[in-house]
């Protein structure tokens, strides 16, 4: 049975649009008037702080867009490079996108699975960012639930690990895989059946970050929430049918407006006080400041629905049952077993300031695979970055990634 979550949404989203169509015209016609208002000290503080008024109405708001990856070239040794996003095979739920680079050198190819969990996989640009130059960098691009017919059938826990190694069938033996976030358990999942089947495009190395392979380990408060309630709620409050307007009408989706109101909610302080920032950076012309949180929040405010088989799945099998841990997970019927993991070398990476994912339940996965050699089963635990920062930012650039380069050097 759906709730009217996604009707409602819809409603108050057609509502704003004419207000905030009008802040943004009235906006551009008062950014106009600074050069004026720079001659009138009276009027000034008053121009800027309407300005910065109708910004904040004229941003209020989340959209369906996909953000753009942006690149366009990269230093390859001592050179740049053009970047081509090439899109290398294509399913109704998500595409293999390569970012092929115009160069001759050979690279590791590595395989970066990114989150469905309510943003596009952009949010994953500063992970790929800093992996491009020194690899041929695939990643998975999911499509929003919204614009899938209800013809191309439903899309589960399982069938996103088929599509893991599906891809990493494409990108062939000697590949590497990195997991971030919410798909570690389904990687973890596609490389132990890949490697009880012998199969040839078994990944060489393994990284798992900030995943929920045991969320047993010291609950956060994402973790005690999937508790709390038992997984009929859970279908009863948050799943929605994709309203008319759109190709994926009828289709049962956990609307990722739902998933943004409850990552805001968890860190409310912290978005109240950037956005006063904002202001205050309008008010002042500080036109840097300006452009990284519109930059930020762009990408932040930009949701796509998951579609509700996978995500009522993930809750019932990854949050509640804890089938990994505890050795129940199946794929397609057949059990999931870590321990046939024996020649892809893991690397499982946690930030000490988590609060998503906790210490201790990404680094779980080295227990379940007992049979990687002990010397190809690595740990990092990164001090002083919260759960973006494991995978975004200088943290991510300057330390964690550094260990992520020199295990696939190592292993390639």
């Amino acid at each position: 049975m759906s709730s009217m979550i996604y009707q409602l949404w819809q409603a108050q989203q057609d509502f704003q649009f004419p207000f905030r169509m009008f802040a943004e015209s009235a906006g551009r016609v008062l950014k106009e008037m600074e050069p004026v208002a720079a001659a009138m000290p009276l009027a000034a503080p008053f121009i800027r702080r309407t300005s910065a008024a109708l910004d904040f109405v004229a941003n209020a708001r989340t959209t369906h867009t996909r953000p753009g990856y942006d690149f366009t070239t990269v230093r390859v040794g001592n050179r740049e490079v053009e970047v081509t996003e090439e899109p290398v095979l294509e399913t109704p739920f998500g595409t293999l996108l390569r970012f092929a680079k115009d160069t001759s050198v050979q690279q590791p190819r590595v395989l970066v699975v990114a989150p469905m969990s309510g943003h596009f996989s952009t949010l994953l640009r500063g992970t790929v960012e800093v992996l491009l130059p020194d690899h041929d960098v695939y990643i998975t691009d999911w499509t929003n639930a919204r614009d899938v017919p209800v013809s191309a059938g439903e899309f589960g826990f399982d069938d996103f690990t088929a599509h893991v190694i599906r891809f990493l069938e494409v990108l062939g033996p000697g590949s590497h895989v990195v997991a971030v976030c919410q798909p570690v358990p389904a990687t973890l999942a596609a490389v132990s059946v890949m490697s009880e089947d012998r199969n040839r495009a078994t990944p060489a190395t393994m990284t798992l970050m900030a995943g929920p392979v045991d969320t047993r380990i010291s609950p956060t408060q994402v973790n005690e929430l999937a508790q709390s309630k038992p997984i009929e709620w859970f279908e009863r409050n948050l799943i929605d049918k994709v309203p008319m307007r759109y190709a994926g009408a009828g289709r049962e989706v956990y609307p990722g407006a739902v998933q943004l109101q409850a990552f805001m909610s968890m860190n409310l302080q912290r978005h109240v006080r950037a956005h006063r920032n904002q202001f205050a950076n309008i008010v002042a012309g500080n036109t840097e400041a300006q452009a990284a949180h519109r930059r930020f929040y762009d990408e932040y405010f930009a949701v796509m629905d998951l579609p509700a088989e996978y995500f009522i799945q993930t809750v019932k099998r990854i949050f509640q049952d804890h089938d990994l841990p505890r050795g129940e997970l199946t794929y397609r019927g057949r059990p999931v077993r870590p321990e046939a993991i024996r020649r892809t070398a893991l690397l499982a990476v946690e930030g000490e300031r988590d609060d998503i994912c906790a210490i201790g339940q990404t680094m779980a996965a080295l227990d379940l695979c007992p049979n990687i050699p002990l010397a190809k089963r690595q740990y990092h635990l990164q001090t002083g970055v919260g759960h973006y920062g494991v995978f975004a930012g200088k943290r991510w650039a300057n330390e964690v990634y550094p260990k992520v380069r020199a295990m696939i050097e190592a292993n390639s």
